[in-house]
């Protein structure tokens, strides 16, 4: 891995932060949900995928 792409791993947000906040502020609109989801991250994106139709569970 690179420096730079190593730095700005570490100082940025996850991938599983980002994709639980995209998917919170879809659903919820609002910033609070948003900030509680994006630090739940990897949970968050898992819960998502099983309780909706048509995800993980089929």
């Amino acid at each position: 891995m690179s420096t730079a792409r190593g730095d700005a791993a570490r100082a940025g947000i996850g991938l599983g932060s980002a994709i639980a906040v995209a998917i919170s502020w879809s659903l919820h609109k609002s910033i609070v949900w948003a900030v509680v989801h994006g630090f739940l991250s990897w949970f968050y994106v898992i819960y998502f995928a099983f309780t909706r139709p048509g995800g993980l569970s089929g």
